[in-house]
């Protein structure tokens, strides 16, 4: 929870809830670069609005040149991609779709579980260039809000806000010398926690199998060498030093052994598995309750 007597912005952007907490209020132009660097990212990555840069490739191949921010983007996806050897992929959205996670929200599978296609075969993305030999619906939602929390927190730091939290519905990024404690949300149950964990300049972001659900048994972490959904784990939550990693790695670990990714990544993690059980790494410095 931020600071009493902190300043909180709170907005709708990409589907979601945000809040912007800092010591001193946000001024009109800060607000408004907040809003259009939001919306911004919404024109660029999403698959559910028609107008998007990335959804005119699900109607045919082409071309396309991405933002700045795609750079970092694609290092992390294309790690994560061959550690999980195509189970974590930027592809999903064609999997997704045919479960009923569309443009419409139909909720209603239009056939079984249908993998993607490797990114090896119809994807040519490096940078900001990107290039699709045949129609594909991107999707980055398993590291993209969390890019965007990190994006808002440049803008912050660049307007001389130096204490703040930036909350993506529980995707956070915290800087300064004000240390706050953060619930960690029930798998099962999101009005209550499983324990709390103390942010200091760094970010925390989760993932949870129970945050869109529908249909029996069907919710949109899916393995993207099967297009089915995970059902070995409910929850986990990342702690790095960028929402953007913290929230790629958070996913990640639905579909990778810890130690894999910590041989390349610095980060600590809690992981809850479908039986209950909770793991976590050395690094988490959290408050699991009994």
């Amino acid at each position: 929870m931020p600071h009493p007597g902190w300043s909180t912005f709170s907005f709708e952007g990409i589907g979601t809830q945000w809040e912007i907490s800092t010591p001193d209020s946000l001024v009109p132009a800060v607000r408004r670069e907040v809003l259009e660097t939001v919306a911004a990212y919404d024109k660029t990555w999403s698959r559910f609005r028609p107008d998007s840069l990335v959804s005119g490739l699900s109607r045919g191949p082409g071309i396309i040149t991405l933002p700045e921010h795609a750079v970092a983007l694609q290092k992390l996806y294309s790690v994560l991609y061959r550690l999980s050897d195509g189970a974590m992929t930027p592809l999903i959205g064609s999997s997704l779709e045919r479960l009923g996670y569309d443009a419409g929200y139909a909720l209603v599978p239009s056939g079984n579980p249908l993998a993607p296609p490797r990114w090896e075969d119809v994807l040519d993305w490096t940078g900001t260039d990107l290039a699709a030999k045949e129609p594909v619906v991107l999707d980055v939602g398993a590291a993209g809000k969390g890019q965007l929390v990190d994006l808002l927190g440049e803008i912050l730091l660049a307007t001389d806000h130096t204490d703040f939290l930036v909350d993506g519905s529980g995707d956070m990024l915290h800087a300064g010398s004000h240390p706050v404690t953060v619930a960690l949300e029930h798998p099962y149950n999101p009005r209550q926690a499983i324990g709390t964990v103390e942010l200091n300049n760094s970010a925390l972001c989760a993932s949870a199998s129970n945050r869109r659900t529908w249909g029996d048994g069907l919710h949109h972490v899916l393995d993207g060498t099967t297009g089915e959904p995970i059902h070995t784990t409910v929850a986990t939550w990342a702690m790095a030093a960028s929402a953007l990693v913290a929230d790629g790695l958070a996913t990640a670990l639905f579909m990778l052994e810890p130690a894999r990714l910590e041989e390349e990544f610095d980060f600590s993690w809690l992981s809850v598995s479908s039986s209950g059980v909770a793991a976590f790494s050395t690094g988490f410095e959290g408050r699991l309750f009994t």
